[in-house]
């Protein structure tokens, strides 16, 4: 297992199409919060500045930001996109988690 964190082709695909309805210089953070209905949950918010302890991901035109209180608790996940005939969501493949909510944004570990 490698402790890297990634972003897969269809999610960075998907970013790449949001950031260009937004601002130029806009990325996307990604962030574990306490909650959710397993007691950790990803937040996705579009921000336009990064900090000196974001992991900074780049691929195909999306710009991925990860803080370092959140990387702990993401070594080695995939960050993906699915799209499904039942929807389409980032999902966030943690091998960390041992458990998942239903909602596909909340685990526990």
């Amino acid at each position: 297992m490698t402790d890297k964190i990634s972003l897969s082709d269809n999610a960075a695909k998907r970013i790449t199409e949001i950031l260009g309805k937004e601002p130029v210089g806009s990325m996307l953070r990604v962030a574990v919060d306490g909650g959710g209905c397993s007691g950790f949950q990803y937040s996705f918010d579009i921000v336009s500045e990064r900090t000196a302890d974001d992991l900074v991901l780049e691929k195909a035109g999306a710009v991925v930001l990860i803080d370092s209180v959140s990387q702990e608790y993401m070594p080695g996940a995939v960050i993906d996109f699915s799209d499904e005939l039942i929807g389409a969501a980032f999902k966030i493949n943690n091998p960390l988690a041992t458990a998942s909510c239903g909602c596909g944004t909340s685990f526990s570990i």
